[in-house]
């Protein structure tokens, strides 16, 4: 298992399109992928349950991957998030 903690930069938070994004990247993946703030802790290949975990500017955020190709995952999902989802 790896995790790395970053800090939502997207001004509008985790939205449908960032959500869409990240899910999109998590699902290439077949290790487990979470995002876990505060208490909760949701599964990254979700958007739905992304965009249900009210994930706003500011907050931080681990990101955790086990299984096979988690430092791939984990590499390219902190990428997301650094550059902001494209937006």
């Amino acid at each position: 298992m790896v995790a790395q903690t970053i800090t939502i930069k997207n001004e509008q938070g985790l939205h449908m399109r960032p959500a869409g994004v990240l899910s999109k990247a998590a699902a290439k993946y077949p290790c487990d992928v979470k995002l876990i703030s505060g208490d909760k802790e949701v599964n990254a290949k979700s958007i739905m349950l992304i965009i249900g975990a009210c994930l706003k500017c500011g907050m931080d955020v681990t990101v955790q991957c086990d299984g096979d190709q988690e430092e791939d995952a984990l590499k390219e999902i902190i990428t997301l998030f650094e550059d902001g989802f494209g937006e």
